[in-house]
């Protein structure tokens, strides 16, 4: 096995990688809704290995101390990205599922309303942190996680997504934020 944190695929041999990885579901989780799909992408290890190095690179490259995972997708790419980039890792939880005191931020989704928590005490001032997700749609989830981050003290560095979906304009919720998406999509 190589060094997880060598040369590695170049920016469009990934990008190419995801797109042919990743499918699209209509009308998932509700009407109107096209959900863009992983699981091909998780279900193969070598492709699934090349993308975790790739993130890991650019969490190093940010000079992060941690990596921020969203539920749960995002845990899924999160996790194993922090343990290659040699950082930790934090989730940010759906309601209730934390034991403790907790931070919480609310959002709108393009399907509904929810929120995110994390630990009070996950974050110390000044932490930089790599948040990550699969899909960049609205972006009202990762405008709300940067947001709880940023109230808890840390500096988000870097956004780092999968996917982007470009006509949604979610990048636009997170502002002057060092955003990449490795694959685009209209």
């Amino acid at each position: 096995m190589t060094s997880p944190l060598g040369p590695g695929p170049s920016a469009g041999t990934v990008r190419e990688l995801v797109r042919s990885h990743v499918r699209a579901i209509d009308d998932f989780p509700t009407p109107g809704v096209l959900f863009r799909d992983i699981t091909p992408l998780l279900a193969d290890a070598d492709a699934f290995n090349t993308v975790i190095d790739y993130l890991a690179k650019a969490v190093r490259s940010a000079g992060a101390d941690l990596v921020v995972g969203i539920e749960a997708r995002g845990f899924i790419l999160a996790a194993p990205v922090a343990i290659v980039a040699g950082v930790g890792f934090i989730p940010l939880r759906k309601p209730g599922k934390l034991p403790g005191v907790t931070l919480r931020e609310s959002y709108a989704l393009e399907y509904g309303e929810a929120a995110l928590e994390m630990h009070e005490d996950a974050i110390v001032h000044g932490t930089r942190v790599v948040l990550m997700d699969d899909v960049l749609a609205t972006g009202g989830t990762a405008g709300a996680a940067a947001g709880l981050l940023e109230r808890a003290g840390a500096d988000v560095v870097k956004t780092l997504f999968l996917i982007e979906l470009a006509s949604l304009e979610g990048r636009a919720t997170l502002g002057p934020r060092p955003m990449e998406a490795i694959l685009t999509l209209p």
